[in-house]
């Protein structure tokens, strides 16, 4: 009996602890204070927008359009980018557009963080706002994310990410799902005074606080991390839109979160002195939306192993009909390219890209360079 009572608390925490960061999580920020923005008249900053790219010639003709909308709407505005040693022509499509925007060429292939470090070096604005090569932002963006430094203790702002192509396959509705709820877990932080980190897609900070970091860091938690650091607020403009499409093919976003597992990791690593100086509240922010979703993976494998101990000591055959079952809707998730198995099962992946990713970059190895996924 003691044995059966010890099984089932383990299973129910495995459950309370990979359901914490979209269930229990978002209610306490939710009965936290509203901390309001305190903005003081004055004229707006100026700003450069910044982005990587390696072998994004599909992308680019709308890319380009895309800058050059923004900059007839803010002309002041300054564009560069660094060519990751593309071998596809995306250097040379950049470097048409000499007007609109400034090149940079990389050696060869440095990553994401050596590119960027080298553009916000060159920068001039005020406030360097950073986005990824394949990622639109609407008309208005730059105005909107620039009003919100009126507050002169913002350091940091970040915009809202909307995908596109959640219709696609069972990956991407899923992929677009999680992002919804990592959307609105950044407004509740934001609404309660910090997010935890930004991604890459639209996010910017003040050119100020921009902080020195190796190669091999996931730049954007990084550089977003250090408003905070610096005692700065890092807040989320609803209004300031972003849109990507999302990727559809399994083995494409599973490379994708291993290698953003592994490099988020590392660069906890790197950041992990600086994180013990945070504030109570946004220790417990980082850690819910973080540390424990990083080991979810963890929690389930337990939680499963549990759940079959449990079973196979209440009734071998309530064990037998519980792996078949199991085992009945994985082989349908895998075979399935939508409905609710098909989802399951992407659940599943992620989580294991997730563990996969942290735990090689626990034994010493990171991944610093990236390819833009195909099934985008």
């Amino acid at each position: 009996m003691a044995t059966n009572l010890i099984l089932a608390a383990i299973l129910l925490l495995c459950l309370v602890a990979v359901a914490w960061p979209f269930l229990g999580y978002p209610l306490i920020l939710r009965a936290l204070p509203t901390r309001p923005e305190q903005p003081v008249a004055g004229p707006a900053p100026s700003a450069s927008l910044l982005f990587c790219a390696y072998n994004e010639a599909d992308t680019m003709p709308d890319k380009l359009a895309n800058l050059a909308m923004l900059k007839r709407r803010y002309p002041a505005l300054e564009c560069l980018a660094f060519d990751d040693g593309s071998n596809d022509g995306t250097g040379d499509l950049i470097a048409a557009r000499g007007d609109l925007v400034a090149l940079i060429r990389g050696p060869g292939r440095s990553g994401k963080a050596h590119g960027m470090k080298q553009l916000a070096a060159r920068a001039r604005g005020d406030v360097l706002i950073f986005t990824d090569a394949n990622v639109l932002l609407d008309e208005e963006a730059v105005d909107r994310l620039l009003a919100r430094y009126a507050d002169p203790a913002i350091g940091g702002v970040l915009g809202s990410l909307h995908y596109v192509g959640a219709d696609e396959s069972a990956t991407a509705s899923v992929g677009s799902l999680y992002w919804r709820l990592e959307e609105r877990l950044k407004d509740e932080e934001s609404r309660t005074g910090n997010v935890l980190g930004a991604d890459g897609s639209i996010f910017s900070i003040r050119r100020s606080l921009y902080p020195a970091f190796p190669d091999s860091v996931l730049d954007d938690l990084t550089v977003s991390m250090a408003v905070v650091f610096a005692g700065r607020r890092l807040v989320k403009a609803k209004d300031v839109i972003a849109r990507e499409r999302l990727v559809t093919a399994r083995k494409d976003e599973y490379r994708r979160k291993v290698r953003i597992a592994a490099r988020a990791w590392h660069t906890h690593s790197h950041l992990r002195p600086q994180l013990r100086q945070m504030t109570v509240i946004d220790r417990f922010k980082y850690t819910s939306r973080k540390i424990i979703r990083w080991f979810g993976g963890v929690f389930i494998l337990i939680g499963a192993v549990a759940a079959g101990a449990l079973a196979l000591r209440l009734s071998p055959t309530l064990y037998l009909a519980g792996a078949l079952a199991v085992a009945f809707a994985v082989w349908i998730g895998v075979r399935s390219k939508s409905g609710p198995f098909a989802a399951l099962v992407d659940v599943l992946i992620a989580y294991a890209a997730t563990l996969q990713g942290v735990l090689k970059a626990m034994s010493g190895r990171t991944v610093t360079t990236w390819n833009p996924a195909k099934s985008r």
